[in-house]
């Protein structure tokens, strides 16, 4: 990852800001963790969530959903294309023949301080400048060969305009080897297999969909907004397209009430389903969202850490498909639970029984570690409060105390507010 150091830097560029109407570009709130780890170049298509009232997503609630037109979006990649010409002129002029890196990157912060220094005119817009440039260093720097798609739902693009958009990205960056995006089951099952043939054909090439679970009890209750039988009917048309299909399940939605409904009817839908990936993303309950509020008056009961990872081994159990299982997203707790299946089924499922069999304590030692691991490895540091509670919790566990997994636990949560 390309990081800002301004102390990195022997030298300055200036941008020839003649080239370009603009030097930003819009940034959604999130994009999936293997987008991430990639170094996708992030082109927001649409604003916010068109739908927005799942219980326990908190990510766009109080924004407004907004369709952006073609026009505005090939405005953003010109803007992205122009920052990678100016980055690859600054590293051939600063001798670093077309590397990118925070040499670079500095280059061209330190050299431009009406754009990205604290006394521009604009000062409400320099952090989005800069995350504007440090989003293509990276992309460059990894190879500039993938293209994420925001926000919460690229598909409900009329498929004419989606194709444009497609097409001018393309164009625009010949290095593109792949395009990805979220998409609601929903809109998916909308969807003829023609329309998503040719967004495949023109450079589509994945959809990350939020399946969560395959319950309608749990789906309904969470507000979902969608069937288990469209659910089924968005994911296979997607499939029959030739686009590689993400699937997102997260384990635990179904709280003390509907684990083990959740479990089966979430293996069942993706067997009939057969997505290329299968994605675990635990739930974390954040502050914000409504299930937040159902929780703390007690109409949500949450598993505990072990329930969870009982309820994935029941979930793996029952899976008959071959697709490849990932757990790349910090709000998991046992990272290792991957693999193919189903070759490698036994092989997770032997993973999830040898953290079964530790004995209590072990486990409260290992589910505290790991996650004070995944904090740190996300901020670099725990805040005083949330470093509080963890001690806590590690005194009553060394100590033996009686009420050392509601300490533990306790921490926890407050942990997994940072996962995103």
């Amino acid at each position: 990852m390309v990081d800002y150091d301004s102390g990195a830097v022997s030298g300055r560029y200036r941008i020839d800001s003649s080239k370009a109407r603009r030097w930003w570009f819009e940034l959604g709130p999130i994009r999936p963790p293997s987008e991430g780890r990639d170094h996708s170049l992030l082109i927001r298509a649409t604003r916010n969530c068109p739908w927005n009232r799942c219980h326990f997503c908190n990510v766009y609630k109080g924004q407004k959903f907004q369709y952006r037109g073609v026009a505005e979006i090939k405005e953003d990649v010109d803007a992205a294309r122009a920052l990678a010409a100016e980055l690859k002129t600054a590293s051939w002029q600063l001798g670093m023949g077309g590397k990118i890196d925070r040499v670079v990157l500095s280059a061209l912060i330190n050299g431009n301080p009406e754009f990205y220094g604290s006394d521009s005119s604009d000062a409400d817009g320099v952090e989005l400048r800069i995350n504007s440039l440090v989003n293509v260093a990276n992309w460059l720097a990894s190879g500039g060969r993938t293209v994420f798609l925001q926000d919460a739902d690229t598909l409900i693009m009329r498929p004419r305009e989606l194709i444009e958009v497609l097409k001018y990205l393309r164009e625009s960056f010949p290095s593109i080897e792949r395009i990805t995006s979220y998409a609601r089951a929903k809109t998916l099952s909308r969807r003829s297999p023609e329309e998503l043939k040719e967004l495949h054909e023109v450079g589509l090439s994945r959809l990350h969909v939020g399946l969560e679970s395959g319950a309608d009890g749990v789906l309904g209750y969470m507000e979902k907004g969608v069937t288990a039988a469209e659910q089924i009917k968005g994911g296979r048309v997607v499939v029959e397209s030739g686009i590689s299909l993400s699937e997102y399940v997260m384990p635990g939605l179904g709280g003390k009430k509907w684990s083990e409904g959740h479990a089966m009817e979430s293996a069942r839908v993706l067997n009939e389903i057969g997505p290329h990936f299968i994605r675990l993303r635990s739930l974390a309950v954040r502050k914000g969202s409504p299930l937040y509020e159902q929780m703390i008056c007690g109409d949500f009961q949450m598993l505990n850490e072990d329930e969870v990872v009982s309820e994935i081994g029941l979930f793996i159990e029952n899976l008959d498909c071959d697709s490849y299982l990932a757990s790349d997203q910090m709000a998991n707790l046992l990272w290792e639970v991957e693999g193919q299946l189903p070759q490698d089924k036994q092989a997770m499922l032997d993973t999830i029984s040898r953290y079964l069999s530790m004995r209590p304590v072990e486990r409260l030692q290992f589910c505290l570690e790991r996650r004070r691991r995944s904090f740190f490895s996300i901020y670099g540091s725990l805040p005083p409060e949330v470093q509080e509670e963890v001690q806590r919790a590690a005194s009553a566990i060394e100590s033996e105390a009686p009420d050392a997994a509601e300490r533990v636990n306790k921490a926890l949560i407050t942990l997994k507010q940072g996962f995103l």
